[in-house]
């Protein structure tokens, strides 16, 4: 099973080249980008499952955290990712890094809490994310299924606005698999 590519994605990324964080082969944009993933272990948990969702696994080309790239600042045109940021214990350090290193557009969806497994849970207030980052505190799991943050739109925006990110287009659901939202940032 492979899920649809993102005709919204295409929209504002054909012709440009980026960097996928935590890219998977079931999960394709079909964009020109290079993988970066903090895990580059063919054999891990995530290799696995994408190879029994599809009968393939996406080769992970760097090997980094999401929210500390090896890259000049400003060397790619974009930075994508899908269900990835609410991974991050501090997604404010994360958004910052993914500005860092674009030059024109972060693409991001993220997983909207009433249509995933987080649905019981409580938004993460961005009072309370704001305080994590200024905390800098290092959580070592990141990328092993926790979910530090929930979101919906409301309070993602509002995470946008404290990053002084400029939101050019929302959409939700994405049209990827649907129990997301979208959001498109235009960097200057």
């Amino acid at each position: 099973m492979k899920f649809p590519e993102s005709a919204l994605a295409h929209k504002y990324l054909d012709g440009l080249q980026g960097i996928e964080i935590g890219g998977a082969a079931h999960n394709s944009f079909g964009l020109n980008t290079i993988n970066v993933d903090r895990v580059g272990d063919m054999n891990s948990h995530f290799k696995i499952t994408e190879v029994e969702l599809c009968g393939e696994a996406l080769q992970v080309d760097v090997v980094a955290e999401g929210n500390k790239l090896p890259f000049a600042d400003k060397s790619y045109d974009f930075v994508i990712s899908s269900h990835v940021i609410e991974h991050f214990y501090d997604p404010i350090s994360a958004l910052l890094e993914w500005a860092r290193v674009a030059r024109r557009y972060i693409f991001i969806i993220v997983p909207h809490r009433q249509r995933t497994f987080d649905a019981d849970k409580k938004l993460t207030k961005v009072k309370e994310l704001r305080k994590r980052h200024i905390k800098k505190l290092v959580v070592e799991d990141e990328a092993r299924g926790v979910h530090w943050s929930v979101f919906e739109v409301p309070n993602f925006n509002e995470l946008c606005v404290l990053c002084g990110l400029k939101v050019v287009e929302i959409q939700d659901p994405d049209d990827k698999v649907g129990n997301g939202f979208t959001f498109v940032i235009k960097l200057d």
